[in-house]
């Protein structure tokens, strides 16, 4: 009866049928820190009260879990890394929605850390070492590394490292680095930056050795299905988000300046690390 009733309400008021569907996004966890998911949720609350709408956030552990459910229409939008868009595009044609601006450009960096009393002052320093990358499919968390440590020293990671583990999160392999349990690690700029502002006691005991050139900020993407209507909505409540003074807030405590609008070819850098990268390997 109750299954009758509902297709009932939504034959006649598809617009409260419509209404009562949450809008899901994915967060993936390597790129979220526990520290940043109240606010995290707290932007999701923010594009559902201008969107009148209810709003889900989807945490994924991995970015595999995350692609799957973007391509499954499972998600409509994802926040993600930038090697994911990437290979998402191509994949099953994902498109950028916009991107965070922080310290005042649409860039990240990944910086090679080590515990704070290490020998090590450089990458080269980390030979037969215990080093940790986040997700496979991470940017600076695999990719970014993959590429300084082939480049330089002409063998990929496992053969240069002593052992390579993945934590799949950044804050773990800032964590495992400070504890020792790690000689090294790459991990996302922004993401340490603002752990070492908001919970200073976690990176306290490590050191940044090496910091990359700048490569395109993780996007929030959309999966080109998404209704056009809706899609333009929730994107012009992430780029006006920053003129009020309650996103604003919001942002900042996400050391976020505002959201901009990321061009593909911001993400060149990226494809061109990975083509080399699969050209070493073939």
């Amino acid at each position: 009866m109750k299954r009758s009733a509902g297709l009932l309400a939504a034959l006649l008021l598809p617009g409260l049928a419509a209404a009562a569907e949450p809008l899901r996004i994915g967060l993936a966890a390597m790129i979220s820190p526990k520290e940043t998911l109240v606010h995290y949720k707290s932007i999701m609350d923010y594009v559902g009260e201008k969107l009148g709408q209810p709003v889900e956030m989807v945490q994924k552990k991995t970015y595999d879990e995350m692609d799957a459910a973007l391509q499954k229409r499972e998600l409509d939008v994802a926040f993600v890394c930038s090697g994911p868009y990437v290979r998402d595009r191509d994949r099953f044609g994902a498109e950028l929605l916009v991107a965070p601006q922080s310290y005042g450009k649409p860039v990240y960096f990944a910086y090679i850390i080590v515990p704070k009393d290490s020998k090590a002052q450089a990458l080269a320093d980390l030979k037969g070492m215990k080093f940790g990358f986040t997700d496979p499919k991470s940017n600076t968390g695999k990719l970014v590394p993959s590429y300084m440590v082939a480049k330089r020293f002409s063998k990929m990671p496992e053969a240069f490292f002593g052992k390579v583990v993945f934590t799949y999160s950044h804050d773990k392999s800032i964590e495992q680095v400070g504890k020792g349990e790690l000689d090294g690690a790459s991990v996302d700029s922004l993401i340490y930056d603002f752990v070492a502002k908001k919970n200073p006691s976690l990176t306290q005991n490590t050191r940044i050795v090496e910091k990359s050139p700048p490569y395109g900020i993780p996007p929030v993407i959309v999966n080109k299905a998404m209704d056009p209507a809706l899609r333009a909505k929730v994107k012009d409540i992430f780029l006006k988000m920053h003129e009020d003074p309650k996103g604003k807030q919001v942002l900042g405590e996400l050391f976020i300046d505002k959201f901009v609008v990321p061009q593909d070819k911001d993400y060149d850098s990226v494809r061109e690390m990975e083509k080399w990268i699969a050209s070493q390997q073939g």
